[in-house]
């Protein structure tokens, strides 16, 4: 018997009464359960198999294959679906999760960043944009891609009032020291640097909390959006669902 918490990612429904879920857990990465009887009403399963339900799980590993065996809800995020904007964005979150994270890896730290971001979606305590820039870059720091966000990589300036991001490898130079040799950049001003800075570098307890103009959290935005797409080197169809619903 495997006893783990975890937090529920997808569901793919098979044949009449059976479901699979992916969940991502503290200590074995993400992880596809078999759950037996999901769709009778009285099913074992209940609410805290379903999508973004953070639970208990105890779980059987039978021929490499896990099943459900009983769960307990430790909070569920109704309240994400009070809003389609708010589930569809959790929704791509998810999609991130599940290309990014494999089996056996250690989620404890990815685990906690989407909890929190999800407890602040679901309260309404912060943007749907400010999150999704934390999430995106905390994310890929948190996996091995943490922008190079310390000094210009050419003459070493801390603070440079406007700068250059090199999307593909994180770095950035002042505009001194700019020439016109990247490809796909960034022009941004010190805020976003600093905002940036504040994501990727700062501890979980201080990670949502600063506050930025419209304007750079539109550049920021921007920014954080086009760092995972050059690094995880895809897009994703529940991004776009979200962009649409946004008018965007």
């Amino acid at each position: 018997m495997i006893i783990t918490e975890g937090i529920v990612l997808k569901e793919r429904f098979s044949g009449e009464h059976d479901k699979f879920i992916d969940i991502l857990t503290k200590d074995r990465g993400i992880i596809e359960i078999c759950v037996k009887g999901a769709r009778k009403i009285n099913g074992k399963s209940g609410s805290s198999a379903q999508l973004f339900a953070y639970s208990k799980f105890c779980i059987d590993l039978r021929k490499n294959m896990y099943f459900l065996n009983s769960a307990e809800p430790i909070h569920i995020f109704y309240g994400l679906r009070n809003s389609l904007a708010a589930l569809s964005l959790a929704s791509y979150f998810s999609d991130i999760l599940r290309y990014c994270i494999q089996e056996k890896s250690d989620g404890e730290n990815i685990i906690r960043l989407f909890l929190n971001t999800l407890h602040f979606l679901e309260k309404g305590l912060r943007s749907e944009k400010q999150l999704k820039a934390i999430f995106e870059l905390r994310l890929m720091s948190e996996t091995g891609f943490m922008p190079d966000v310390l000094v210009c990589r050419k003459c070493g300036t801390f603070e440079p009032q406007e700068l250059y991001f090199n999307v593909p490898d994180g770095s950035f130079v002042c505009k001194d020291c700019f020439s016109g040799e990247y490809n796909n950049f960034f022009s941004v001003k010190l805020p976003v640097l600093s905002a940036v800075r504040h994501i990727v570098l700062t501890d979980f307890d201080r990670l949502f909390n600063f506050r930025v103009s419209e304007e750079t959290l539109e550049i920021l935005s921007e920014f954080a959006e086009a760092y995972i797409q050059a690094h995880t080197e895809r897009s994703f169809n529940t991004l776009d669902f979200y962009k649409s619903l946004k008018g965007k």
